[in-house]
Formats: C-alpha cells, structure tokens, sequence
C-alpha cells in the first residue's frame, strides 16, 4: 500500500493521536496549530488555532467530541472538535508537556515542565460534562520527579497515574492522593531520558522509549520489567499493535547531530519488533529527520 502523505504543518510533528474509532487522526507540532485529519485518506478536515507556542500533546475524548492539547505557552486548552471551537483555558506557569483524559473522560492528568523557579509536576483536572461549570482548579498536584516528566498516563481503572521523564525513572502514583506507590529499578531501567510512554489496548502492560536506544516493555500493576527492544538510536517514540505481537520504535539523532546529508546516517526510520521474541523484523523508511511521534490505527491495520 502506497503511504498517504499528510502535510500542513510548517514545524516539525511533536505527537499524533487516533480517536477511538479510528475514523479521525490529530497532529501536534510546533507550529502551534492541532491539525485533524480523515485517517482513510489524509484529508485536513480543520486546524484548532488558539495556541502562541509549540503544541506538545493532545488528547481525544471517548465520544470525539472534544479535544484536550498541551503547549509551550504555558496553557492546556479544551476545544469542540466538530467546531475547533475553544471551550476552556487551562493556564499553568509553565509549558505544558504531556495531556491525557482518563477513562470517562471525567479527569485529565497533565504534567507541567520546570520552568524559572517551578519544578515539574503532575496535574490531575476535573472535566465538566459542561463546559461553562469548567474551573481552574486541580484535584491533585504531585511534585517530586527532578527535571522534566515527558509523558504522565492513566493506570488501571484511573487507580494510578504512570509518569516518565527526564531521570529515567518511571513511577507509579496513586491517583487518590499522590503517594509514590512504586519506581522502576535503577539496574533494570533505563539509562537516559524517557521520551515516551504507551499502554497496551488492554493496559496491562506498556512500552517506554528513551535516548538510551531502547524500549522496555513493564508490567502496569507491579511495574516488573517483562522485555526490552535495543536499537542503534535514540528512541524518541513508540508504538504497540492493538492486533499483532508487534512494537514500534521511531527516532534518530537529532537533526543537528547528523553532519553528513545522508539521510541514512541518521537512522531515520521506523523499526518493527517481535513483541515476544524482541527481535527486529522490518522497517519503514521515507523521514529525512527524527521521527518524533507514532500511532497505530485502533483496528490495528
């Protein structure tokens, strides 16, 4: 099959999001415009404007109607998305890096990057059902992890709340009350900043990718390492087939690394795993930079 090429965004793609029904995909960059798109053929169907910086995240809710996007301006907004209109205005001293509804779509967990004296911190939000009952306040702030979390997700049951970041730590935290409830080992772990988290369709287990050139696959309820993906580059994202035993793993250096104009040198491609047997079984090559987010089509095709 021949790939779709969708462009419309003048910076580089920070995240990519499929609804639940797989029908629509939504692109972050940093050039501050969510985009949505028809996922069968690439079509834009609309842009969310409203945001002055980089969009890092976004998420979107259980019935697509709404659309929740973290950015560099120091805001997280939630938007109608048949409308692209803005339905509310979260404001944060500081960029938002990772967003994420959890399921219900009652709450949202939204970390925050370190920022003049801040440190980071993990933000759980009430979401109305409507958006003119909407307030700022947060149910739960949890502080702690040093430099910056790169993506927060939603355990089991909204029981926990899973975080990643830049100590290479992953910590599960329960989401009643912020207690640090586990972490990953220092030995079994990663070495460098993890880039980036996703769960199994079941979220039984999930994926994380770091600059260490791996990717580890975790139990969600007792955080037991259950394997691990080594690759010759940086991880920047990754990936997990809701339908095959397949883990995808996209990155490369950053562009101002590679001096040579191969684009080969760069490894800029993204590369298949047997989720079992953690070895490599394809690729898919045709970026000329990092590869920066993935996604997989909730049918798994």
């Amino acid at each position: 099959m021949r790939p779709i090429l969708m462009k419309g965004h003048e910076r580089p793609l920070t995240f990519l999001k499929y609804n639940r029904d797989g029908d629509l995909l939504f692109s972050c960059a940093k050039d501050h415009t969510p985009t949505v798109w028809f996922a069968d053929n690439g079509e834009r169907l609309g842009t969310y404007r409203g945001h002055n910086g980089a969009v890092w995240t976004c998420d979107v809710s259980r019935d697509s109607m709404r659309l929740i996007t973290g950015s560099a301006d120091q805001t997280v907004k939630l938007w109608n998305v048949q409308k692209g209109t803005q339905l509310y205005t979260f404001n944060f001293g500081s960029p938002a890096r990772s967003v994420e509804f959890a399921i219900g779509d009652k709450l949202a967990v939204i970390t925050t990057d370190p920022f003049m004296e801040l440190t980071s911190a993990i933000h759980v939000k009430r979401i109305a059902g409507d958006s003119t009952e909407q307030t700022e306040e947060s149910v739960l702030v949890i502080k702690g992890p040093q430099g910056r979390i790169n993506r927060a997700v939603w355990g089991p049951l909204n029981r926990t709340i899973i975080s990643a970041g830049e100590d290479a730590v992953i910590r599960i935290w329960d989401s009643e009350t912020g207690k640090l409830l586990k972490e990953s080992d220092k030995e079994s772990g990663h070495k460098k900043t993890i880039t980036s988290l996703t769960k199994a369709a079941d979220g039984s287990h999930f994926l994380s990718g770091s600059l260490d050139k791996s990717a580890k696959l975790w139990d969600t309820r007792t955080l037991t390492l259950i394997k691990t993906y080594s690759t010759e580059r940086p991880v920047n994202a990754v990936a997990m087939s809701p339908l095959l035993d397949h883990v995808v793993l996209g990155g490369g250096q950053d562009a101002s690394a590679v001096t040579t104009t191969d684009h080969r040198a760069g490894k800029f491609e993204a590369k298949f795993y047997d989720k079992i047997l953690q070895e490599e079984i394809g690729g898919v090559k045709g970026h000329f930079g990092p590869i920066n987010a993935l996604a997989f089509n909730p049918d798994g095709k």
